[in-house]
C-alpha cells in the first residue's frame, strides 16, 4: 500500500529502504513468530543485513544513512542504536523501550506478555524481560536520536520513549524529544492533519542537521 512517509522522505532526497525482518507479518507463521521470547536478535540480524544490501547501493552514501521506525519499528530504531554507531541518526516513534515497565499499562499487554516471555509475568522472570529491552542497552548508544511520542498512546505509553531520552541526555548524545498532545498511538495514520505534517517535518529536520 502507499505509504506517504516514504514519499515524504524520498522527496527531500532521501533513498529510502523499507525491510520486513523476521517478526513481520506476510511470510507467514513461522516468519511472524520467529523472534517469539528473544526480541532483538534474529529480527536485529536481519534489519543490519538489509542495511548491507542497500549499502551495496552505488547510489547510496554509506557514511550518511539513517534510521526510522515506529512502534515495533521504535523497538528495533532504539535496540540498533544501543548496538551498533553505523548510522548518522535515528528518529524513534511511539516506541518500546523497557518491557519491564510497559507490562501491564499496554491496550496489548497479553499479546506482549506471549511475545516475550510465553505468558510468564516480569515478577515470574524479571531477567527474560530486561534481556529484551532496548533501554537495557542504551548505555552504548551514541547515534543522535528524536524521540517522538503521542501523550495519549494506548499501545506503547509516552515513558518508554520519555526513557530513551532521559538516558541519551545522561550519556550526552544529541537528542530531542517531541510529544504530541491528544494523539494517540496512531498519530501518523490517523492524527489531526496539522499534526501528522508537523510530525513529517520533524523527521525531517532531524536527518536534515545530522545527514
Amino acid at each position: 500500500t502507499l505509504m506517504h512517509e516514504f514519499y515524504y522522505l524520498a522527496a527531500q532526497g532521501y533513498v529510502v529502504g523499507f525491510s520486513n525482518p523476521r517478526g513481520g507479518a506476510g511470510y507467514g507463521e513461522d516468519h511472524a513468530r520467529a523472534i517469539d521470547g528473544d526480541w532483538g536478535n534474529n529480527d536485529y540480524a536481519d534489519v543490519m543485513a538489509f542495511a548491507d544490501l542497500m549499502a551495496a547501493r552505488d547510489y547510496v552514501d554509506t557514511s550518511r544513512m539513517g534510521i526510522t521506525g515506529g512502534s515495533y519499528g521504535g523497538f528495533i530504531t532504539n535496540w540498533v542504536i544501543g548496538h551498533t554507531d553505523r548510522f548518522k541518526a535515528a528518529v524513534t516513534q511511539r516506541s518500546v523501550s523497557n518491557m519491564i515497565s510497559m507490562w501491564g499499562v499496554s491496550d496489548i499487554n497479553l499479546f506482549i506478555q506471549h511475545n516475550i516471555a510465553r505468558d510468564i509475568a516480569p515478577f515470574e522472570d524479571i531477567e527474560r524481560y530486561w534481556r529484551q529491552s532496548p533501554i537495557a542497552h542504551i548505555g552504548n548508544a551514541t547515534t543522535p536520536t528524536l524521540v517522538i511520542h503521542s501523550e495519549q498512546d494506548l499501545r506503547c505509553h509516552q515513558e518508554q520513549g520519555e526513557q530513551v531520552y532521559i538516558a541519551l541526555k545522561k550519556l550526552g548524545v544529541p537528542t530531542e524529544l517531541v510529544l504530541f498532545p491528544e494523539s494517540p498511538h496512531g498519530l501518523s495514520r490517523t492524527g489531526r492533519t496539522d499534526r501528522r505534517i508537523a510530525r513529517l517535518e520533524h523527521i525531517a529536520r532531524w536527518f536534515n542537521t545530522y545527514m
